[in-house]
Formats: structure tokens, sequence, C-alpha cells
């Protein structure tokens, strides 16, 4: 791949482009979710050891943005969502975008290494590797099954907060990562049902291009359905309480009401209304795993506040 062949030189890059190449919002994800895995944690952090550990989480997220938009560039180039990027729009050369994700990559894992353990370091680099290689270049191109194997990459990081405060694994850590794991594929479904011709046009494998838009909708309702004992399974564990139990109840209700009148429509129904349903879906998908990981965080204050008390 060409360090060169995006890049025409019709202005100068700024800091914005920069930015932009570690993928902020992706990135705001990561980092909330692994924050919520260190905070629940059992096992006290300092602040500051707490705060560094976040901000180098961030910085390989960060890191793995920059290396899959490197990659991806070709991609970009023809998909309407993505042509605007800083190394289709021709404002950053690839070369650069692979020396800043190689550069960060190293930096994270070191820094995390020190800052926190080398489990959680080792963790992060398995993180970016998996999200890089395995999805970015071989899972994304070659099966529809992409973003459900894929998607692991990005249920990682709480387990990497966890493992920052307690130095291992836990059954809270693997459900928190079963519930992001999960909630993966209807949420990309979703954004792939009205998205479909931007896949197509990319010859990306993503599940409306192989298989049909009816098809998709099949496997967004059996998946929201499998995620709901998972999510409220957390309910179950020394992390979760009353706070999330009630939370998850009612999002997952919703959210299977949602899959559910996803299912029953028809193309030409979704088609003459712009894909309503299917674009309300998919934002309500990013408030479920939101809101899921905010009340982990209000039943441990809870349990503070109790602790004090007592």
């Amino acid at each position: 791949m060409s360090d060169l062949s995006a890049y025409d030189g019709t202005r100068e890059a700024g800091f914005g482009d920069y930015v932009a190449l570690l993928k902020p919002r992706v990135m705001s994800l990561v980092v909330f979710t692994a924050f919520v895995g260190l905070a629940v944690a059992p096992v006290h952090v300092h602040p500051l050891v707490a705060f560094a550990s976040i901000l180098f989480i961030a910085l390989g997220g960060g890191a793995s943005g920059a290396l899959n938009m490197w990659y991806d560039a070709d991609i970009d180039r023809v998909m309407r969502r993505t042509a605007g990027r800083p190394i289709p729009a021709g404002r950053v050369a690839e070369g650069e975008a692979l020396g800043l994700g190689l550069a960060l990559s190293g930096i994270s894992v070191v820094m995390l290494g020190l800052a926190a353990n080398w489990f959680a370091g080792l963790f992060l680099a398995f993180t970016i590797f998996f999200y890089a290689v395995v999805y970015t270049m071989w899972l994304k191109r070659v099966t529809p099954q992409n973003i459900v194997i894929g998607g692991a990459a990005g249920a990682f990081p709480p387990m990497i907060g966890w493992a920052c405060a307690t130095g291992g694994i836990s059954v809270e850590s693997v459900l928190m990562f079963a519930l992001i794991f999960m909630w993966t594929p209807p949420h990309f479904w979703a954004l792939a049902l009205f998205m479909k011709e931007d896949y197509h046009r990319a010859g990306v494998p993503m599940l409306t291009v192989t298989h049909g838009r009816r098809a998709t909708r099949a496997h967004i309702l059996v998946y929201t359905i499998l995620l709901a004992p998972i999510a409220l399974g957390l309910a179950a564990t020394s992390i979760g309480g009353p706070v999330y139990l009630a939370a998850s109840l009612v999002l997952n209700a919703r959210f299977v009401i949602g899959a559910w009148r996803i299912w029953r429509r028809d193309e030409t129904q979704a088609e003459a209304d712009g894909y309503k349903a299917e674009k309300a879906f998919f934002r309500f998908s990013l408030a479920y795993l939101f809101l899921h990981f905010t009340a982990l965080l209000a039943d441990a204050a809870l349990r503070g506040i109790g602790m004090e008390i007592w």
C-alpha cells in the first residue's frame, strides 16, 4: 500500500486531522468502559495511577483507530460515510497515519505496563493487535462474521480497566466483555441496514451485502434476545445492584421490542420512510450501552456510601 497514494497535498494537515485519525468518538466509548471496569473493581487504585491507566488505554484505542484508517484508506475513499476522513480527503498521508499508529501503540503499551501492571499492558497490546490485524486486515474483508468476531476488540477495554486494578481477570470482567461483545452485532447491523450501498461499493462483506437485509433483520433479533440474559446476569455479580438491575430490565425490554419491530418490517416499508426505525434502533443502541455502564458506576457509588456509613 503506497504511503502517498491518498495524499494530494491540497492543504496542510491540521491538529484536528491527526485527532480525527484516532477516531475520538470510538475512543470515548473505549475510555468510558475502561474507566468503569477500573472503578467497579474490588481493589482501590490510587487516583494518579487510575488517571494514567485510563490515559494510556485511550492512547492505545487511538493507535488502533489510526492503524485502521491507514489500512482501510482504499475502502474509505469509496464509502460516502468515510470519504471525508483525513486520508481519503487528502489531508494526511498514509505513511503518517501508520507512523502515528505504531508510535502510539508502543507508547501506550509500555506506559500502561509501568503505570499499572504488565498484565494490563500486554492485554492492551493484544487488543490493539486484534483490532488492527485480526479485524481490520483480515476479518473485515473476508467474512460477514467480521463484526461478530472482530467486535471482541471493542469489548476488551473494561477487562483492561479491571486488570489495571486487580492484575487479572474475573467473572465480572468477562461478563462486561460479553455485554459489549453481544451488543456489537445488532448495533452495527442496524447501521448496515441503512448504509448497505456504502458497504456494497467498497466490497466489504457485511451481512446486508452477503445475505441481504431480510437475513440481517433476523440476526439482529436473535442477537438482541441472546444479549438480554447476559446483560441481566451482571446484576447477580458483585458489581451489580438495584440500580443496574432496574436499568437493565427497562433497557433490554425496549431493545428487544425495537429489534422485533425491525424484524417485522419489509424493505418496501423501510425504504419508503427512510429507515426511520432502523436509525432509531441504532441511536438507542448507543444509549443502551452507555446507560448499562453508568448503572454499574451508580451501584458502585452506593456501595461506597454504604461502607462509609457502616
